[in-house]
């Protein structure tokens, strides 16, 4: 018989060994031991998972104040009265007596033209006025007398009229050779010479009355309630003087175009200092309400784009609440809206969400300054 091959009887060898470790049970405990070998140090390195650590925010309690709601309007000054001086009959401008930056009352004679000629038509009405009033006087003699018929009495005083009447015209013309001024103001621009021929109607001079002088501007439709006539207003000029008046009027109608109201603020100016035509910046106070001033660094927004305050709720959390703005001060915002409660939020408001727990500790002078060095240093 042959003898098996090599790699036959190598084979059925290792077939025995394998069954022989397995029936062991040798393969079920080193599995057992690797396993608890392996399983036993991961559960020993595995430290208990730690919970998300608070951000840290500074919170104050609002310092509540009564101040004016300011409504701010971009204006202008103008006069408070403005004509132009014209002539009212034509003539040879004789006397100008005035000039530029004259102070001047009403009544005032600004110039004259000559009229030579329409003195001679006042003389000749003058006399003619005399004899129809002795005329008349002789003929009322002779029918008070019988002598003449009462008809001759109506004649007379009819041409007495007449004559009476002329004088007036004349007259009339000589005052048409004189301006005068209509109101007390400042003569501001003076347009003619002596001795030039002006037509009726030419324009002479320019007058202006700047006490008060008034400030123009306008109101849009939201504000339009908070402002009425009487109440008080600053108005800072473009040369940053800030000076005061009060709304004399305010449009019941609003401008076609831009859906504002006009208004006009009057401002006391007894020296002039003020003058028209200048930039100007209407800020009318309306009534007082309550509210609280912070930085302007306090205020964010939320994801709407509201403006308003994160503050601190009674359970740790974080919230919102919008604002309305007050005023604008070197020092601060004025807003209003502010719950009576509420723990606004001075550093690290724009770092949390709505609803967010955080740490709340309470802000000092320096945390209220710092709020944006220190909310930078955070996102860092």
């Amino acid at each position: 018989m042959a003898l098996p091959r090599f790699h036959t009887v190598a084979a059925f060898v290792v077939l025995a060994v394998s069954a022989a470790w397995v029936l062991t049970g040798e393969f079920s405990s080193i599995g057992s031991a690797a396993q608890e070998s392996g399983d036993e140090p991961k559960a020993e390195r595995a430290a208990p998972a730690t919970e998300k650590a608070l951000r840290t925010v500074a919170v104050i309690e609002p310092d509540f104040i009564q101040h004016n709601r300011i409504i701010r309007i971009s204006g202008v000054t103008a006069p408070d009265k403005r004509t132009t001086l014209a002539t009212r009959s034509a003539g040879i401008l004789g006397e100008l007596k005035v000039e530029k930056g004259d102070r001047v009352q009403a009544g005032d004679v600004i110039l004259v033209l000559d009229g030579a000629e329409k003195q001679a038509m006042v003389d000749t009405a003058k006399a003619l006025l005399d004899q129809r009033r002795k005329e008349a006087d002789n003929v009322e003699r002779l029918v008070k007398t019988g002598i003449a018929p009462t008809t001759q009495m109506d004649n007379a005083r009819s041409a007495l009229a007449s004559a009476r009447s002329q004088l007036e015209t004349a007259q009339a013309e000589i005052d048409r050779l004189t301006v005068v001024a209509p109101f007390s103001g400042v003569i501001d621009q003076v347009k003619v010479e002596e001795g030039s021929w002006l037509p009726s109607g030419e324009a002479a001079a320019v007058l202006l009355q700047l006490d008060p002088v008034v400030a123009l501007g306008e109101v849009s439709e939201r504000e339009i309630s908070h402002v009425n006539v009487g109440r008080e207003a600053d108005v800072r000029l473009i040369s940053g003087e800030i000076v005061s008046g009060t709304v004399r009027h305010v449009s019941l109608e609003a401008t076609a175009g831009t859906r504002t109201f006009p208004i006009e603020v009057a401002i006391p100016n007894p020296d002039n200092k003020v003058p028209s035509g200048m930039t100007a910046e209407i800020m009318v106070k309306s009534e007082a309400v309550r509210a609280v001033k912070l930085p302007r660094s306090v205020v964010t927004l939320d994801p709407a784009g509201n403006l308003g305050l994160r503050i601190l709720k009674g359970d740790g959390t974080v919230g919102f609440v919008p604002i309305d703005l007050i005023d604008d001060t070197p020092g601060g915002l004025i807003l209003s809206g502010v719950p009576e409660d509420a723990k606004i939020i001075v550093a690290g408001q724009d770092l949390v969400s709505d609803g967010e727990a955080v740490n709340a500790v309470p802000a000092d002078s320096s945390m209220i300054t710092g709020a944006t060095a220190r909310v930078a240093e955070q996102k860092q």
